[in-house]
């Protein structure tokens, strides 16, 4: 496993439904870094992902209500920052995410504070096209100019931070759709964070369905724009590294 000098990692997979493929997930994800522990956020699911999680040899945070992927990985950084961990990386617990780009994402780290996994830069063959790939391609430029980094795919859950992001995202994590991935960026801006890039492929999902259609999914890009703006102008306020 290539780690950050050898430093402690944790895997955060939130998981709402994914009874299906959960089990599989967390064996992937043991598989390709073995020295990780493996956190599992059941935001809220009505079906048995949270007891296959635990049989699978994932430890288990279960929260009361669905809050989103955003609530579930603020839950997440909390429990890493608590816990003094070097590393967390967010996988999707759905198996979109292949674990075998882990290490790369963590060798990344050497460099920034927060590496995205990129799914067009180079790696694999994941399309998406009409509105929802110019949007997405839009925001893209847009956050490559904020950050100063060279961005092709803002959008990606597939992600790992350092110690100085672990400590912002706790303390400030956005809860709403895409607040998650775009506005996160915002943030990592206004508090000096530095972000980068790996390509990674992406493998088909293969259970459930995606939580937005086209349609919503150009909507919620849309918003997204509004939200780069608002963030912009807020001041992340970052109280001194405590215990949260």
């Amino acid at each position: 496993m290539a780690t950050l000098r050898g430093d402690r990692v944790l895997v955060v997979i939130p998981a709402f439904n994914e009874s299906a493929a959960i089990g599989a997930v967390v064996a992937d994800v043991r598989h390709c870094v073995p020295a990780a522990d493996i956190l599992v956020v059941d935001d809220g699911s009505r079906d048995d992902t949270a007891e296959i999680a635990r049989r699978a040899g994932a430890m288990v945070a279960r929260l009361p209500f669905n809050l989103g992927v955003g609530g579930a990985m603020r839950t997440g950084f909390r429990y890493a920052a608590r816990n003094g961990y070097d590393a967390v990386v967010q996988v999707d617990g759905d198996g979109q995410h292949d674990a075998s780009f882990i290490p790369l994402l963590l060798d990344g780290l050497r460099e920034t504070d927060l590496v995205i996994g990129a799914r067009f830069a180079g790696a694999g063959d994941y399309a998406v096209r009409g509105p929802r790939r110019w949007a997405m391609r839009s925001l893209s430029t847009i956050m490559s100019t904020l950050t100063g980094a060279q961005l092709a795919d803002t959008t990606s859950g597939f992600r790992a931070t350092g110690r100085r992001a672990i400590h912002v995202f706790a303390h400030h994590y956005p809860t709403e759709y895409l607040g998650d991935t775009i506005e996160t960026l915002v943030i990592a801006r206004k508090t000096g964070l530095t972000v980068s890039q790996v390509p990674v492929a992406m493998v088909p999902r293969s259970t459930g369905r995606p939580s937005r259609g086209p349609i919503g999914a150009s909507l919620d890009l849309a918003r997204a724009c509004a939200v780069v703006v608002l963030g912009l102008v807020r001041d992340w306020k970052i109280a001194p590294e405590t215990v949260i």
